[in-house]
């Protein structure tokens, strides 16, 4: 028989810093699992990484779980590289003073293609470059 899910969390965490304190141990505590099986794994696989990652965490009805790691939400690596503190809050009609060249956009779509279900750059590009144009960021 089949586990049956009986919960579906996502958590933004500090990459390789998950600890038992709030969030993470306030979440996890509510449903029963060991905290520790969530975040030495959590820790380990993302060491690497830099930023806050969002973790998405399926808790079974035998008190086990499963979880996968999503890099630095895209809006945040925007913001990062262009050295902004925010979007802009009517992006049709102002734009932020900073664009986003080809160079910063093909380095952002490489480090969100491995969240994504394809190899091609260009695809991602794309996607990126939706998401700095709805923060009023132009590209070019």
């Amino acid at each position: 028989m089949a586990k049956q899910v009986t919960a579906n969390l996502k958590m933004k965490i500090p990459a390789g810093k998950a600890s038992p304190a709030p969030p993470v141990g306030s979440i996890l505590g509510q449903y029963g699992v060991n905290m520790m099986d969530f975040i030495n794994p959590f820790n380990e696989q993302t060491k690497e990484l830099k930023g806050t990652v969002t973790a998405h965490i399926r808790i079974y009805d035998d008190r086990t779980m499963d979880f996968r790691v999503i890099s630095q939400p895209t809006d945040d690596l925007i913001r990062a590289k262009l050295g902004i503190e925010k979007g802009s809050g009517v992006p049709n009609r102002e734009k932020i003073e900073k664009k986003l060249s080809d160079a910063l956009l093909t380095e952002i779509a490489e480090e969100k293609a491995k969240d994504m279900n394809t190899e091609d750059i260009e695809a991602v590009k794309k996607i990126v470059a939706g998401t700095a144009r709805s923060m009023g960021v132009e590209i070019g």
